[in-house]
C-alpha cells in the first residue's frame, strides 16, 4: 500500500507542477458517486485540473487524515473535503490546515464554521426522527427528544442507534456540549432504564420504522428521506423546532485549505466553488446533502414545506465533548 500510495503522490505532483498544466490536488472522504460530478463540472467550468484522492479505507476519512499528516512537511493536497468535521478539527489541531475564509461565508451560521478560518461548513444532514404514519396518528406525532422518555410511549416501540458511533455519537456529544454533562448523561440513563430499542445503525432504525417494528426512530435525513422517497408509509419530524426547545442537531461537510499547499491560489478558488448555490443544489439533489446552510436553511424535497433549526452549538464545542461522551455512554449502554 505505501508503494502505490507512492506512485500515485509522484504522479500528482507531475501534474500539479507542471508548467503548462493548471491543477488542484483534493483530498476527499465524500463518497465518489458523490463528489466526482462536483470535481468533474468544476474542471469544464473553469479548465482547471482537478486531480482527487478518495479515502477507502473501511474507517472513512481516517485514511486521508493519517496521510495528510504524514504529508504534512512537504504536502500534495491544496484542499480538503470531509463529510463530517471531528476528522477536519483533528487536522486543525496537528497544524495541517491553513486559514481561509470563503467568499460565500458571511452567510453560514457562525456555528458552522471556525472562528480562525481555518474550516468552514457547507452541505449538511440533519437528525430527525422517520414516523411510521400506520401507527401514530397526527396528533400523536413526537416532536421532542424528551418525547423518548414519555411513558406513554412503550419503550420498544422506539429505536436509536448506539450513541457510540457516527452521527449517533456525535449527536450525543451534542447534547453533552448544549446541556452539560451530568444533564446529558443523565438523559442517555433514562433512555437506557426505559429500555428504548438500540440497534446497529441508522438504516436499521430506519427499517424498523419502515416494517412497524418501531413507531418511531432518530436518524439522518438521508436514511430518512430514502424511506419517504421509496413511498413507505412514514413521515419525517424535525425535533425540538419550537420556541425554547434546542433544536436538531445538523451535521455539515467540512472544508479547508492545506497548510504548505502546492497551488493554494486554485485550492481557493475551488472551496469557494463548493459554496455556491449551484453545488448546494446538486449535492442535495443526489441525496448527499438535505440542509443548503448558505441560504437561510433551505432544505431537500424530502423535507418540502418544513423549516429547519439547528442547535446552538459550535462544532468545535461537539467535539471536545467526543471523548467524555463516548466514554460516559459506553459504560450506559455496554453491559
Amino acid at each position: 500500500m505505501r508503494r502505490v500510495f507512492s506512485i500515485i503522490t509522484i504522479l500528482i505532483l507531475l501534474v500539479a507542477c507542471s508548467p503548462h498544466t493548471e491543477a488542484v490536488v483534493v483530498y476527499t472522504s465524500v463518497d465518489q458517486v458523490f463528489s466526482e460530478p462536483i470535481l468533474k463540472r468544476f474542471e469544464e467550468e473553469t479548465g482547471i485540473k482537478v486531480l482527487p484522492v478518495y479515502d477507502v479505507e473501511a474507517a472513512k476519512t481516517t485514511g486521508l487524515v493519517n496521510r495528510l499528516i504524514a504529508e504534512k512537511s512537504h504536502p500534495v493536497a491544496d484542499v480538503f473535503w470531509s463529510g463530517e468535521f471531528a476528522q477536519t478539527i483533528i487536522l486543525q489541531e496537528e497544524g495541517v490546515l491553513a486559514p481561509y475564509v470563503p467568499s460565500a461565508a458571511d452567510g453560514i451560521p457562525a456555528v458552522y464554521r471556525d472562528i480562525d478560518g481555518y474550516w468552514t461548513g457547507f452541505a449538511g444532514r440533519a437528525r430527525v426522527f422517520l414516523v411510521n404514519t400506520d401507527l401514530v396518528s397526527e396528533d400523536r406525532m413526537p416532536d421532542s427528544l424528551e418525547d423518548m422518555l414519555d411513558p406513554s410511549w412503550p419503550a420498544e416501540q422506539i429505536g436509536i442507534a448506539y450513541p457510540l458511533f457516527g452521527t449517533t455519537a456525535t449527536h450525543a456529544a451534542a447534547l453533552y456540549a448544549h446541556w452539560g454533562a451530568s444533564e446529558a448523561r443523565l438523559f442517555f440513563e433514562k433512555l437506557a432504564e426505559r429500555g428504548i430499542r438500540v440497534v446497529d445503525g441508522n438504516a436499521v432504525v430506519r427499517d424498523m420504522v419502515v416494517d412497524g417494528r418501531l413507531a418511531f426512530g432518530l436518524t439522518d435525513t438521508d436514511d430518512a428521506c430514502s424511506a419517504v422517497e421509496a413511498g413507505q408509509p412514514v413521515r419525517i419530524i424535525l425535533p425540538d423546532q419550537g420556541d425554547g426547545q434546542l433544536g436538531t442537531l445538523i451535521i455539515p461537510n467540512t472544508v479547508a485549505l492545506i497548510e504548505g499547499a502546492p497551488n493554494p491560489a486554485i485550492g481557493k478558488q475551488f472551496i469557494d466553488y463548493l459554496h455556491t448555490d449551484a453545488v448546494a443544489a446538486e449535492l442535495m439533489a443526489s441525496g448527499w446533502s438535505h440542509v443548503d446552510l448558505h441560504s437561510g436553511a433551505t432544505v431537500a424535497a424530502c423535507l418540502e414545506g418544513q423549516s429547519i433549526r439547528g442547535m446552538d452549538v459550535s462544532l468545535g464545542s461537539v467535539y471536545d465533548q467526543m471523548q467524555l461522551s463516548k466514554e460516559e455512554l459506553t459504560a450506559i449502554f455496554v453491559r
